[in-house]
């Protein structure tokens, strides 16, 4: 049986311990897996609450690894691209980057060589395994390598190819910024059912567990929400009364230029950085 490919992941933040937690979770062998973290508390808490290797000395994680993970925030991944990239020529790994906004042929140019990388927008339900992950891949990137990234980040949550990288500020303003659209909403609905008399933490359950319930429904079901709004909307019913209110107010159109702003935000975000 072919051995698992050591990892390394650089930076030891929350979606780090994320994905070497599910990873280990899995059956991942947790001595195939370095840190590179240059706080000591969370270097020593990843190694005691995971197993996992942790060093200070991030080429030194790259030099022993297949897979290298850049999980550091898109403002520092210059500085750490060129610190590493000696490593990264002379191992050749899969580098893969979940940092936000930093485009493909950036984090090459400041490997430098030819590396092969593949480019992520995770979001943060994928710190509960709950995430959503578009991935798109340069050119230089094996099947192989595909498929190592994906079961990487299927420990989070669900995956998706995209070979269009553009296509990500989408992704971003949809699954990348979309929690925050739904956290809203629970906010309002909850608000709403305070005003309404509930007790606010009992409007706060029936909000949560509602949006759960839909979500799965949703999830479940073959058939689009659309068909499923309809089928809870009774004519001349409660469900249809709100509903109205909801497309008088306009509700799709303040949903689509709500994404378009933050997926216009996400193109200059990409400029900016690569512009360092």
């Amino acid at each position: 049986m072919t051995e698992p490919p050591n990892i390394a992941f650089i930076g030891g933040g929350n979606m780090t311990r994320s994905l070497a937690g599910g990873l280990v979770a899995d059956g991942y062998p947790a001595q195939r897996i370095t840190v590179a973290e240059p706080n000591p508390e969370q270097r020593q808490a990843l190694a005691d609450d995971l197993g996992v290797t942790v060093t200070a000395d991030n080429p030194e994680a790259v030099s022993r690894a297949q897979t290298v993970v850049l999980a550091v925030k898109p403002q520092v991944i210059h500085e750490v691209a060129e610190q590493i990239g000696g490593a990264v020529a002379a191992g050749g790994p899969l580098v893969i980057s979940i940092a936000a906004g930093v485009l493909l042929h950036d984090i090459e140019r400041w490997l430098g060589g030819t590396p092969a990388v593949v480019r992520t927008m995770p979001n943060t339900p994928s710190l509960v395994q709950s995430g959503a992950t578009a991935l798109v891949a340069n050119a230089r990137v094996t099947p192989e390598q595909r498929d190592e990234a994906e079961s990487l980040l299927r420990a989070v949550g669900l995956t998706l190819w995209l070979e269009d990288e553009r296509l990500l500020d989408a992704v971003t303003a949809v699954s990348g910024s979309g929690p925050a659209y739904f956290f809203l909403l629970m906010e309002a609905l909850e608000e709403a059912g305070v005003a309404q008399g509930l007790e606010r933490e009992a409007a706060r359950l029936l909000t949560l567990e509602t949006a759960i319930g839909a979500a799965k429904m949703a999830l479940e079901s073959p058939e689009p929400p659309s068909r499923l709004r309809e089928r809870v909307t009774s004519p001349g019913g409660t469900t249809e009364q709100a509903l109205r209110v909801l497309e008088d107010g306009d509700l799709r159109g303040l949903m689509g230029r709500a994404v378009a702003a933050a997926a216009r935000r996400a193109r200059e975000l990409g400029k900016m950085l690569g512009e360092r």
